[in-house]
């Protein structure tokens, strides 16, 4: 049932101004645009990278 779980990501904030890292990490989960949201699984990686960019997007359990 673990592996059912997934999360709704969306970028918030815009990665310029910040690392360069974060906006390929953001990029990377399939984040394109301002207010665009994908939905990933909720694992440990997924949840790893969304913690580094945790101040540009909005998460929310599915």
């Amino acid at each position: 049932m673990a592996q059912d779980k997934k999360i709704k990501v969306t970028l918030v904030r815009s990665p310029i101004g910040y690392n360069a890292k974060q906006a390929k990490i953001a990029e990377a989960l399939g984040l394109k645009k301002l207010n665009h949201s994908v939905i990933l699984p909720d694992n440990d990686s997924v949840r790893g990278s969304v913690f580094h960019i945790k101040h540009l997007v909005k998460v929310e359990e599915i």
